[in-house]
């Protein structure tokens, strides 16, 4: 590994309007310190990059969060079992897409394990050490000949500014790669955050066939760590749903190197929550925007709740129905069919005082619909991004969760899905 290039490090830039202390910048999971990152065609996919390679230069620790579907691929077992294995110290994922190595049985776990041990002897670190993620079509195995000729490949290419590259090849029915990191300093001390995600389809993380992995080059023990990023996840990605499908893949990984020298105590835990949960709240809403099919994105804010948990049951319920779904792909103020869905959730309020509110506009309060604002109402359906405001006047709590619509190319892109 001595051979490798060293990290070029990305400039950052000011985040507008956002939280004090954090910029946005570009590089995705290499925008960290001592990340290294490739991307390349193993020719699992029929065309185009399939797969990825994330390295920390330094030892480093990682948590992560995996789906919540009982049929669990070969991958999320094995990188379960070597999370487990080795406390939590991991120095590479390795990503590939094209094939999910789901319902494989035994050869899959060993197809799995396999990975491992090739990048782990190309890499110089143990076995345990590599965590392997998979997204694809389910009941493939994994065509190890390429992997055993892509790894090597993977692993000479990797660089300082791979992220972008990283990102794409990770992609599967996803339109455009997505990456977030930003910069930040408090008290003196200065880190990175980075990630990249990846999904458009079979979208609603329980942790949906959701690949992500999150850097930093901070320092922190990993009982905090795992604490924060459960629930920055719970925040973000557990607040997304393309189409209401848990994939059998789903992860997302958080790596510490520690190699900025900044140590993440009590003191700057919050703070760098806020910097973690922004990195995964962009990297959602990026998946939001480009479900498959989809020509609108829709955020659902719900206020007045007695609690989030309350607020997001009934956000999920508006964003998984398809009569929603349809009728904003279709441009019509269905209205009703948003208080119908709530009122399915399983959360309990009195709709006469809730107050609905579509980009702004109110088109239902006190029990009955807004005649007034109905026009205008019409024209904000137009516009690509839609906000749902729907204020229970309960509580204080509130959710947002982000989806898209319905479209019929979401059919035409799932009818064909396999050939």
């Amino acid at each position: 590994m001595s051979g490798l290039p060293q990290q070029k490090l990305p400039v950052a830039r000011p985040r507008g309007g956002g939280s004090r202390g954090w910029r946005d910048m570009p590089g995705g999971v290499t925008a960290a310190q001592g990340y290294l990152a490739s991307g390349v065609a193993a020719g699992i996919k029929k065309d185009g990059p399939d797969l990825a390679l994330v390295f920390s230069t330094h030892p480093s620790i990682a948590c992560a969060v995996f789906t919540r579907n009982r049929v669990q691929a070969a991958p999320v077992l094995l990188s379960m079992q070597h999370l487990a294995r080795s406390r939590g110290r991991v120095r590479a994922i390795l990503l590939n897409s094209g094939c999910a190595n789901a319902c494989t049985g035994k050869r899959g776990m060993s197809d799995a394990a396999c990975s491992a041990r090739l990048a782990a002897r190309e890499l110089g670190v143990e076995p345990q050490e590599v965590l392997v993620a998979s997204t694809g079509v389910i009941g493939t195995p994994l065509p190890m000949g390429k992997l055993e000729l892509g790894i090597p490949n993977a692993v000479s290419l990797l660089r300082g500014d791979g992220g972008d590259a990283a990102a794409r090849a990770i992609m599967t029915t996803d339109t455009r790669s997505k990456t977030a990191a930003v910069d930040g300093e408090s008290r003196g001390k200065h880190f990175r955050i980075g990630g990249m995600v990846k999904g458009a389809g079979m979208i609603h993380p329980q942790m949906a066939t959701m690949l992500s992995v999150i850097t930093t080059d901070a320092k922190m023990p990993l009982h905090l760590m795992n604490k924060i990023f459960r629930r920055v996840v719970e925040r973000t990605f557990n607040c997304l749903t393309v189409d209401g499908d848990t994939s059998t893949n789903d992860m997302v990984v958080l790596l510490s190197n520690g190699a900025a020298g900044a140590a993440v105590d009590a003191g700057l835990a919050a703070f760098f929550e806020q910097g973690l949960e922004h990195v995964c709240e962009e990297l959602a809403k990026s998946v939001a925007r480009d479900g498959e099919g989809a020509t609108k994105y829709i955020e659902i804010r719900v206020r007045g709740a007695r609690t989030f948990r309350e607020g997001r049951q009934i956000a999920k319920a508006i964003a998984h129905s398809p009569l929603v779904k349809t009728a904003f792909y279709g441009e019509e103020l269905n209205w009703g069919r948003i208080l119908a869905a709530a009122g399915y959730s399983g959360v309990s309020f009195d709709p006469d005082r809730v107050v609905l509110r579509l980009c702004g506009i109110p088109i239902y309060r006190r029990g009955a619909g807004v005649d007034s604002s109905k026009t205008r109402a019409e024209q904000a359906l137009k516009s690509h991004d839609i906000q749902i405001d729907l204020d229970l006047a309960q509580g204080t709590a509130q959710a947002r969760v982000w989806t898209c619509d319905l479209s019929h190319d979401y059919v035409n892109i799932n009818g064909s899905y396999i050939s």
